[in-house]
């Protein structure tokens, strides 16, 4: 990353159907989405040049959209071609892709229906979420005061810009208690994923407990990881996880595009081992994208 932010750098971004310098791609004051938080958008990583699981995030882009009440002006295959465009001009072998679409500046206030809908798509070098030393001995997270949502009064299944304003403040309060990120409860008081993960407990049996997207995005990762779970013949559950529950886990993780599997070394004032089930599919998971523990620990 650059030193002046993430404004100014070298590159490229396909911006409408075009590549525009990096500097270049902006937006008006008044945009609808700066306003209204009426945009969505997708994380994917590019391993060895390729893009993991491409057609299923721009299918998912696609439904935010829908989900939002606004139609993104390319199919699917125009979008997955403009990624692998945006990659390519930047020589990115391995690092993260960020479509993005949103409302425009037409009309300023709540209804924005004759607003035009733009998509542009950066993509950077990026080798790790959390540090490797975070990623060895596993991440420390702070159950945040903010909570997710009811399904009933927000589009908890579109990754929609908006959600993630509680993600940003759950973060900073934690960084800020000196952990590396925060443990999201629902409204019920359920525990359900990180701020940007999804969440995995192990219990004393082997049984890999997951709770159901009911409420939060059914991450393409988490979505991966427990399919390679049910390869391994691990029991996959998904069920409700109470927090008084966690004192008794014998291994937990979290999975999404930045995190992939990364193991959870603490939440709050208990602590956990890094175990065998979690570093199994780890393993599995590098595998499948096409990176080694080399790149890992360099990362």
């Amino acid at each position: 990353m650059a030193s002046e932010g993430f404004h100014n750098r070298d590159g490229l971004i396909w911006y409408d159907g075009q590549m525009l310098d990096w500097r270049e791609a902006n937006l008006h004051l008044l945009t609808h989405a700066l306003h209204y938080a009426s945009s969505v958008f997708e994380g994917e990583r590019v391993y060895s040049g390729n893009i993991f699981k491409l057609r299923e995030h721009s299918d998912r882009l696609i439904n935010s959209a829908k989900i939002m009440g606004f139609k993104i002006p390319y199919t699917v295959n125009e979008i997955d071609a403009a990624c692998i465009q945006a990659c390519e001009a930047n020589n990115i072998v391995d690092g993260y892709v960020r479509p993005i679409a949103w409302r425009g500046s037409e009309m300023m206030g709540v209804s924005a229906q004759d607003t035009t809908i733009h998509l542009a798509i950066a993509v950077w070098a990026w080798p790790s979420y959390f540090s490797p030393e975070a990623r060895n001995k596993g991440i420390s997270l702070k159950t945040s005061p903010w909570r997710r949502p009811p399904p009933d009064t927000a589009p908890v299944h579109a990754k929609a810009a908006g959600l993630y304003m509680i993600c940003t403040m759950s973060k900073h309060d934690a960084e800020k208690a000196g952990y590396d990120d925060a443990l999201m409860l629902d409204w019920r008081g359920y525990v359900v994923e990180g701020t940007g993960a999804n969440f995995f407990m192990i219990t004393q049996d082997n049984v890999i407990n997951t709770p159901p997207p009911d409420c939060f995005l059914n991450g393409i990762t988490r979505q991966t990881v427990i399919q390679l779970a049910k390869d391994r013949g691990y029991k996959i559950v998904e069920r409700h996880v109470q927090p008084e529950e966690l004192k008794n886990a014998h291994e937990i993780f979290v999975t999404g595009t930045a995190a992939e599997v990364t193991p959870v070394g603490k939440i709050d004032d208990l602590e956990y081992e890094v175990g065998e089930i979690t570093k199994i599919l780890r393993g599995d998971y590098e595998k499948l994208v096409g990176r080694s523990e080399t790149e890992i620990s360099a990362a």
